[in-house]
């Protein structure tokens, strides 16, 4: 069930009337307002309430009004009028501009002055103070609220804060004239107050547990300070309302219901108060206004949160599409790539396979049938990165072992034309098995380099050593022997060592070195960078 619209609108309202004949519950009549116009002098107070989201500026300028011609009237729904438009100058500074809600504050500070002068009572500085910082309160929180509405999380204690001000102030401010008239010390009496009001601060923590102090504060100022039972009233709907708002369970929700509607009776019903049906009515639905209120706002926090969580569980089924996208991306491209470079590789495994047979046994055989192995080798490393394209997360496995494919490298090399001297320390072996890898994959990268830009007959020397923090490499050729004829070059071998070397933490050098040869020289850490 969603609650908007009127059904709020008429639980403002009913709130507001609430609020009017509980604190008058006790009142009879005045000079110019018989006892009976009670009941009409609260709805005048209360029913404006049903507008106040839609038009909070002229209920508010309606409210201070009020207050003006009830307090001429003598009449006691003054205090209602105070109270009902500070809520609704707070409304009008989360919904309005600031000069609307200036001028709001404006009348309001005039009523709440015309309010607090007494004929023969001198206006002090206190009184001016009073009546101007308190309109200008509820506007500044309204505004704050509009503000920093979207980032009240349950980790905030922004709303704690506010609550316990706000319960400090409506005791403070609605006792402190009868704290010397009842039986306890003043200081006792201001104490209970202060901590009463505070209490309001964790009651979204500890909502069963304010609601039960607010209780004994209400049944304490019942028996001993019978000035401060209709705060203690208001600080107890409040708590009801707020366990209302943080309690799912509909059986508590009922049990605090019912408690609540004691610990009003007990306040309320005096030993001259006849208890009638339509007051006892206005005593229950008086208490299940702020139980529907925390019931509302408790719904549309959990609505709140539900989608919260289909946000986050959309954007994470996004970025699994994205991934699956991009997985099937690159399974197409590897498959693309595949048919293409397998094609060409193959028709070239199958030539060379033929001419091998057909070719006498020599040099020229011996080239034929390495090319036959190399272009198989091709294949199958082709599939192990089709593998790879497909699922990222798998890690290829080594096809050999590193010392293995360094000795292989070196004999290839030589068996093309290079002139190779392999030193392979026997302790790399107890280097990390990433950091072999790589340094097998340098000499591949490096050996081919030196056939492609130096030709058959360069001599080199390969060094792989274990060093202070892993591993070593260095291959050095000698000047060419003859003219070059360069062999066709993509020119990303060596940014690819590079990178390679740059991921494991390491560095990589290549450069000319001084006697007309080249010298590239690695360093492979044994842990990677972080």
């Amino acid at each position: 069930m969603r609650w908007r619209g009127l059904p709020l609108d008429v639980l403002l309202a009913v709130s507001g009337v609430g609020l009017d004949l509980l604190t008058t519950a006790h009142a009879g009549g005045t000079e110019y307002l018989p006892a009976d116009m009670n009941i009409v002098m609260a709805l005048l107070a209360g029913l404006p309430m049903g507008f106040v989201r839609r038009r909070p500026v002229p209920v508010t300028i309606y409210l201070a009004g009020l207050l003006i011609v009830t307090d001429q009237l003598g009449s006691f729904t003054s205090n209602t009028a105070q109270i009902l438009a500070c809520v609704a100058l707070g409304v009008a500074g989360y919904r309005s501009g600031w000069r609307s809600v200036a001028l709001a504050v404006g009348v309001t500070v005039v009523a709440t002055a015309v309010n607090m002068a007494d004929p023969g009572i001198a206006f002090t500085t206190n009184s001016w103070v009073y009546s101007v910082f308190l309109p200008i309160f509820p506007a500044l929180l309204g505004a704050y609220l509009r503000g920093s509405a979207g980032r009240l999380e349950e980790r905030d204690v922004t709303p704690d804060a506010l609550l316990a001000a706000g319960g400090v102030a409506i005791t403070v401010l609605s006792t402190w004239t009868s704290w010397h008239t009842g039986t306890q010390p003043v200081w006792v009496v201001g104490l209970l107050a202060v901590v009463g009001g505070l209490s309001l601060g964790i009651a979204r923590r500890l909502p069963g547990v304010v609601f039960l102090a607010q209780g004994v504060l209400l049944v304490s100022a019942d028996t001993y300070l019978n000035e401060a039972v209709n705060t203690c009233v208001i600080l107890t709907l409040v708590s009801i309302g707020v366990f209302a708002m943080r309690v799912s369970s509909w059986a508590w929700t009922i049990v605090a219901y019912l408690t609540g509607c004691l610990l009003t009776a007990v306040a309320v019903v005096g030993p001259d108060t006849v208890v009638t049906p339509f007051r006892t009515g206005i005593l229950m639905t008086l208490v299940a206004t702020p139980i529907a209120i925390g019931r509302y706002l408790g719904m549309r926090q959990a609505a709140a949160a539900a989608e919260r969580r289909r946000a986050e569980e959309a954007a994470r089924a996004a970025v699994t599409q994205v991934r699956a996208d991009q997985l099937a991306e690159r399974e197409r491209i590897a498959r693309e790539v595949h048919d293409i470079v397998a094609h060409h590789v193959g028709a070239m495994v199958l030539r060379a396979g033929a001419a091998r047979y057909a070719a006498p046994d020599g040099p020229v055989a011996d080239a034929l049938a390495d090319i036959r192995e190399t272009g198989h080798q091709v294949l199958q490393d082709l599939r192990e990165l089709l593998d790879l394209l497909r699922d990222p997360e798998r890690r290829p496995e080594l096809l050999a072992d590193p010392s293995d494919v360094v000795r292989e490298s070196a004999e290839r090399m030589a068996a093309a034309g290079l002139l190779v001297d392999l030193d392979l320390d026997p302790a790399t072996d107890q280097a990390p098995l990433i950091a072999r890898a790589s340094a097998a994959r340098i000499v591949q990268e490096g050996l081919t380099n030196v056939l492609k830009h130096a030709g058959p007959g360069t001599r080199v020397r390969v060094t792989v050593a274990p060093a202070e923090d892993g591993l070593s490499v260095e291959i050095r050729n000698g000047r060419p022997p003859t003219a070059v004829e360069r062999l066709p070059s993509s020119g990303r071998g060596l940014a690819g060592m590079r990178e390679r070397v740059r991921t494991l933490g390491g560095s990589l050098t290549a450069g000319p070195d001084g006697e007309g040869g080249w010298l590239l020289a690695a360093s492979l850490p044994s842990r990677s960078a972080a």
